[in-house]
C-alpha cells in the first residue's frame, strides 16, 4: 500500500517561490500518472500539474511558465517547483497518483491515491 505525504508548503510573498515534495512510502511510484491538485476555500479542487509514466507533463493554464512538475523515481518523490507566486495560488496542495487495478481481470479499473495536502499561502 502506497502512502503519499506532501511537504514544503508554507507562506510566501508574491513573486516568491516554494518547492513542494510528495514522498511515497511503501511501494514506489508505478501508476499511470501523478499530479498536483489544489483546493482553495469554497472552490472545487483543480488540477495544477500532471506527469505521466512516460514523462509527459501537463499544466493548468494559470500556472504555465511558473510551475514545474518533476519526479525522482529513485527517491520515490515528486516535486512541484512554484515560482512567481501570486495570492491566487493560495490553496491546499495535494499530490495524487493514478493507478490501475484489476490487472488481468475482466474489469480493470483506475483509482487514485491522495495525500493529505499541504497549505500554501501567498500574501504580502
Amino acid at each position: 500500500q502506497v502512502r503519499l505525504m506532501e511537504s514544503g508548503g508554507g507562506v510566501a510573498q508574491p513573486g516568491g517561490s516554494l518547492r513542494l515534495s510528495c514522498a511515497a512510502s511503501g511501494s514506489g511510484f508505478s501508476g499511470i500518472a501523478m499530479g498536483w491538485y489544489r483546493q482553495a476555500p469554497g472552490k472545487q479542487r483543480e488540477m495544477v500539474a500532471l506527469i505521466t509514466s512516460d514523462g509527459s507533463t501537463n499544466y493548468a493554464d494559470s500556472v504555465k511558465g511558473r510551475f514545474i512538475i518533476s519526479r525522482d523515481n529513485a527517491k520515490n518523490t515528486m516535486y512541484l517547483q512554484m515560482n512567481s507566486l501570486t495570492p491566487e495560488d493560495t490553496a491546499v496542495y495535494t499530490c495524487n497518483e493514478r493507478r490501475t487495478g484489476g490487472a488481468g481481470t475482466r474489469y480493470p479499473y483506475e483509482y487514485d491515491i491522495w495525500g493529505r495536502g499541504t497549505q500554501v499561502t501567498v500574501s504580502s
